[in-house]
């Protein structure tokens, strides 16, 4: 991972926070222009679809910053279950990862972002198997939740509903959820527990966002009968900006980096087509609004506001902004009267919004320290400063989550810089910072959020707030800032982070996984962080009767919060082979605290906290290996050398420059981490060297590598085809295609028992054509399918063995699967 920098997008899109996050808006007068017009547009659109990096920012920030429309994104799944090229989370922390990535994504094109529950378990290759491990009904349900919620005039789907098994399942089932959703949410039979909180709602109608992509090819694209089809003419440039829509979508794409989606904008006119599904039939075809009212004069009593609003926006002064305020105050008033609780919300927080450009209005509170613990006391500091003529008070200040309020009128004079700080007691029952949907367990397909309010929010719920409570021209106005921190670095300037609540003391386990592949003890370090100064305790494994550790607690204690101490335990295994949790306790003051905190620092995104359990794997394992040392060669990221080091063996992570064959020969097995060749430019240059390791006489094991471009076509000593072939069923029978073949027999006895266990799948990206010198050694296949065969490559070459493996072993080893380590010993052995 690396350390936290802050990242200036190169323009500041409508206002829109950049990636400093919670950092006070900035706005100039092209924002603030761009802002009223949104704030007279009144109509919606819910883009439907699966994943983080799905949906179609073309067509996003087309709709919110050229219609002006409110543009949500609704993603059923987080990407949990995807690859990370930038780091070693995977899973959850990974969903983690890719949630903030589509957060900062829709900072840049203008949309609003939702998930439902469903957790992204892997791929998927039919919606039935998706809905089955999903749980359908829930899934529909969050659907329709966000439908009723957001009230979108149109809905547009990524997906195609009527073509299952010709795509990811997942994919398939967002746009089956959505088709069924579109006709019962105006059903008050449907989910009605959901109506304490939100009412039915109608769409005017639903699409399908078509393209070349779902015909084949653009020459079928082209040929094919357009007559259902609206066309939208996507190729604005915005000249107060400088930048084509497309090159705004690029950039918005751009923030899925985990994935490897760095898109270069483009410029010109571009088309995007959209299937009419159900509704109310557009009778313009080029208007996705086409009869509905999206003016003021949809909400009663909403005609003056739109005359005020219109004069504001006809008016508007890019010289003098704060012009506007008088009359931006009595669209404000006049909003808060409307009886339509849809609109008052979504149009008061737009209107303060630019109520607080307009004046160059500047409101900020921030903690002394970053990091807080349950009924502790935050130094705030508050800030207001006013850069307009316009009177403006000071007049409340309330905090949030003690509900403490502090009356003392200020007032606001232009330009002058007023600065308070205050006592914020945080409650002793305030909820620690963390990815809400991990806070409680859930299923292999389903996130558990038992509060209905919290399902869909796209972000970490952060309690600690500030509510200024200003008068702008006689109208009292709230202001709601979360507490942050910031500092200045040397290099980097202001740097702001979230406030995070944490536990008086966490701790973690120095590894994933412990091998005990014999009856020797092993020594297990837990770290121990303090969350607070002057905290002392003891720390202790918990283990099953049959595993002891020694000593049994260790005492510890910790001056300043932030430190660490290391406790060092020896734990002996039991006799019989078994798999156990070795859970860290550690106990203050009667209390005892179970949980690892892990910071995920990436520049692209916000500073995330996720709380886990403090745990590890114990595996008593008859496994046998033998003394290789081997040569590591990262790729896009994975923990498999850890898991190598656990299992006894020798390992170097070997830098791509220092491959030479001098260098080479300190090494039994050369192993290249995963997409490794199709992400490590300088392997192009070394793989003859690699090759030559092989033929005289040593092993080289290539995991799996995807279709996308390769840094070299010779990635083997034969030829081999990388295909899209994956076996997505974990426990997928394995059969046996060369069962006498070493690598199932040495040293260890490889059995379909092996293959027991695996976690999300058991490959991908398998070669679909091999080299006659090539032995495929097992076959497995999803159900219903023709057998796959290219998991598990091997040829001789020369006096050596160059091994190409899809198994997903950057899952396996890394979550404790016996059978991965048991044929990893083998492979890592072929050679003796």
């Amino acid at each position: 991972m690396q350390k936290l920098y802050t990242f200036s997008i190169a323009f500041l899109l409508f206002t829109l926070p950049t990636a400093w996050a919670q950092q006070p808006q900035k706005p100039n007068a092209v924002d603030l222009y761009n802002q009223i017009q949104k704030l007279n547009f009144l109509g919606s659109v819910l883009y439907i679809a699966a994943h983080p990096d799905d949906e179609n920012t073309r067509l996003i920030s087309y709709l919110s910053n050229d219609i002006k429309a409110r543009t949500g994104y609704l993603s059923l799944t987080r990407g949990d279950g995807g690859q990370n090229l930038i780091g070693p989370e995977l899973r959850e922390q990974l969903g983690v990862i890719r949630t903030q990535e589509l957060i900062e994504a829709r900072k840049i094109d203008g949309g609003e972002q939702f998930f439902s529950r469903a957790n992204d378990f892997g791929f998927s290759k039919n919606p039935d198997e998706t809905l089955q491990i999903w749980d359908k009904n829930q899934v529909l349900s969050d659907v329709i939740w966000t439908i009723r919620k957001f009230q979108p005039d149109v809905i547009i789907n990524r997906f195609d509903h009527r073509s299952p098994g010709t795509t990811h399942g997942h994919h398939t089932s967002s746009a089956m959820l959505s088709f069924e959703a579109f006709d019962k949410v105006n059903d008050a039979a449907v989910f009605p527990n959901q109506l304490q909180y939100v009412t039915t709602w109608q769409p005017k109608r639903l699409f399908f966002n078509t393209s070349w992509w779902f015909y084949g090819s653009k020459e079928k694209f082209d040929a094919a009968d357009k007559t259902n089809l609206s066309n939208l003419k996507i190729g604005t440039y915005y000249q107060s900006l400088g930048k084509s829509n497309q090159e705004i979508a690029a950039l918005s794409r751009s923030r899925h980096q985990s994935q490897g989606f760095g898109s270069t904008g483009t410029r010109g006119e571009e088309d995007e087509y959209l299937e009419f599904l159900k509704g109310e039939t557009p009778k313009d075809k080029t208007n996705l609004f086409d009869g509905i009212d999206t003016t003021w004069n949809r909400v009663k009593n909403g005609k003056p506001i739109g005359d005020i609003l219109a004069a504001v926006e006809k008016n508007f002064d890019f010289k003098n902004p704060s012009a506007s305020i008088p009359e931006l105050v009595k669209a404000y008033d006049l909003i808060q009267k409307l009886d339509d609780p849809h609109w008052k919300a979504i149009k008061s927080e737009e209107i303060k919004k630019i109520i607080t450009g307009c004046a160059g209005l500047y409101l900020e509170a921030v903690a002394d320290t970053q990091e807080a613990t349950p009924g502790s006391t935050l130094k705030v500091k508050l800030e207001a400063i006013n850069r307009c003529p316009v009177n403006i008070n000071w007049n409340t200040t309330t905090t949030y989550p003690n509900s403490m309020t502090t009356q003392e009128i200020t007032p606001l004079l232009n330009n002058k810089s007023i600065a308070k700080t205050i006592d914020l007691e945080l409650p002793n029952n305030i909820n620690y910072t963390n990815a809400y949907w991990l806070n409680q367990k859930g299923t292999i397909g389903m996130y558990r959020v038992d509060d209905q309010q919290n399902i869909g929010k796209p972000d970490i719920i952060r309690e600690v707030k500030v509510f200024f409570i200003l008068e702008i021209n006689g109208i009292t106005i709230p202001f709601e800032r979360n507490v942050v921190y910031k500092y200045n670095d040397d290099v980097k300037g202001e740097v702001y982070q979230p406030l995070d609540i944490v536990p008086v003391a966490t701790s973690s386990i120095a590894e994933k996984v412990y091998i005990f592949n014999n009856d020797r003890n092993k020594t297990v370090t837990v770290k121990v962080k303090a969350g607070k100064d002057a905290i002392s305790g003891t720390v202790k494994l918990q283990l099953p009767l049959d595993w002891k550790a020694s000593p049994m607690e260790i005492p510890f204690t910790v001056d300043k919060k932030g430190q660490e101490v290391l406790a060092v335990f020896t734990v002996s295994p039991s006799d019989e082979a078994s798999e156990i949790d070795i859970k860290s306790i550690v106990t203050i003051d009667g209390h005892k605290y179970d949980q690892n905190k892990i910071d995920i620092n990436y520049p692209h995104i916000y500073k995330q906290m996720v709380l886990k359990p403090a745990e590890a794997k114990g595996i008593r394992l008859k496994i046998k290996t033998k003394n290789e040392k081997i040569a590591y060669i990262m790729g896009a990221g994975d923990e498999v050398p850890k898991s190598l080091m656990q299992m006894g063996y020798e390992v170097q992570i070997l830098k791509p420059e220092e491959i030479n064959t001098e260098k080479l020969k300190e090494f039994d097995v050369v192993m290249t981490g995963i997409r490794a060749y199709n992400v490590v430019n300088t392997l192009a240059f070394k793989q003859r060297i690699l090759l030559d390791f092989v033929k005289n006489g040593k092993t080289m094991i290539v995991q799996y590598n995807t279709t996308d471009d390769l840094v070299t076509k010779d990635i083997a000593p034969f030829s081999l085809k990388i295909s899209r072939d994956r076996v997505t069923e974990e426990n997928a029978e394995v059969r046996f295609l060369a069962p006498k073949h070493q690598v199932l027999n040495y040293p260890n006895k490889i059995t379909p028992d092996d293959f027991k266990g695996w976690k999300q799948e058991q490959g991908l990206y398998y070669p679909s054509e091999w080299d006659a010198n090539f032995t495929a050694v097992i076959s497995a296949n999803d159900k219903g399918e023709k057998p796959k065969d290219g998991a598990l490559l091997l040829a001789k070459y020369g006096k050596g063995n160059y091994i190409y493996t899809g198994l997903s072993f950057f899952r396996e080893l890394p979550e404790g699967v016996p059978g991965a380590f048991r044929l990893m010993a083998n492979l890592i052995a072929i050679g003796k």
